[in-house]
């Protein structure tokens, strides 16, 4: 499963919090994502959609040398109630905006 993670660091309390969207109809916390692929002629085509869930991400810990990401990924498997080698960082390292995948 891939998540979106809007990341807090430096909060005076850590939590997790699942972001609704108004005017999707695939329910709240959900945004629809679109994979493309590249055809012959080099042009980008939709090959898939995903419904990616958004979440709110309060850490304490300061967007240095990865403590931030660290914390997060700590957070998130609590929250998720998996193991931390189970969360993978996919994209984002350096933003507040980032896309995390979830395994069993």
């Amino acid at each position: 499963m891939k998540i979106i993670v809007k990341a807090r660091p430096r909060a005076k309390v850590e939590k997790v919090e699942r972001v609704g969207q108004d005017g999707f109809d695939f329910g709240p916390g959900f945004e629809n994502v679109e994979k493309r692929g590249e055809s012959a002629h080099g042009h980008g085509q939709i090959t898939e959609a995903e419904h990616v869930a958004t979440y709110k991400v309060w850490v304490k810990e300061p967007p240095i040398d990865g403590k931030a990401n660290d914390a997060i990924v700590r957070v998130l498997a609590e929250y998720f109630v998996v193991a931390k080698s189970h969360i993978r960082l996919v994209s984002g390292q350096t933003s507040k905006q980032k896309t995390f995948e979830i395994g069993q």
